[in-house]
């Protein structure tokens, strides 16, 4: 379940009713949950919480997808998916790896994004944007001069700026998701300390003191 309450359709403020109404018709989304593309549907439900975050969120989404962006729409997906593998958020990945195949990307594609660096089936532009994510979600920003011009020698400035935009735009959904344990991203933490056997040794390393 989520960290935080859920909104049901009786509390949620009007301008959320229709996403409710688009997404969930004619349901309560708390008490009857799941969306079209079989996710839960909680993040929406959370998002809701905060209707001025809702509002800010779902503008987002129509900013990018807005016929006057001048990106093409598969490398904005290409720079989606990628950042949700490398933030490490499920749902993201998830949804996007759908959005990748609507738009014509290859299945070798898509199940070569964990992989992207070592995978032939990328042409120059997309392994260059798929290198530029990795410099904003796992370098913070560090981005070789090399790797921009790249970018440079095949994209706008404005296309540069929404390719930016909208993959840290989905590090933050993605970072989000995790945090507050939505859709997908409702897993345990792996990584945790196994009990030794009963009687064990407390250091596990001491046998290379001998």
């Amino acid at each position: 379940m989520p960290r935080l309450r859920q909104v049901s359709r009786s509390e949620a403020a009007p301008n959320v009713l229709p996403m409710y109404d688009a997404l969930f018709p004619g349901r309560d989304p708390v008490t009857s949950p799941g969306t079209e593309t079989g996710t839960p549907g909680n993040w929406w439900t959370v998002f809701a919480l905060v209707p001025e975050c809702f509002d800010h969120a779902v503008a987002g989404f129509r900013l990018y997808r807005a016929k006057a962006r001048k990106l093409d729409a598969k490398l904005r997906e290409l720079g989606q998916t990628r950042a949700g593998y490398a933030r490490g958020s499920q749902f993201v990945f998830s949804q996007h790896c759908k959005a990748m195949r609507s738009l014509g990307f290859s299945e070798e594609q898509i199940a070569a994004i964990p992989a992207w660096q070592t995978a032939p089936c990328f042409g120059e532009l997309e392994r260059a944007v798929l290198a530029y994510t990795d410099c904003l979600v796992l370098e913070g920003g560090r981005v070789p001069d090399a790797l921009f011009d790249t970018l440079k020698a095949h994209l706008s400035d404005e296309e540069i700026l929404e390719l930016t935009y909208v993959t840290c735009l989905y590090e933050m959904h993605a970072t989000m998701s995790r945090a507050l344990k939505l859709e997908y991203d409702d897993v345990d933490e792996r990584v945790r300390e196994i009990a030794a056997p009963k009687g064990a040794q407390l250091d596990a390393m001491r046998a290379v003191d001998r």
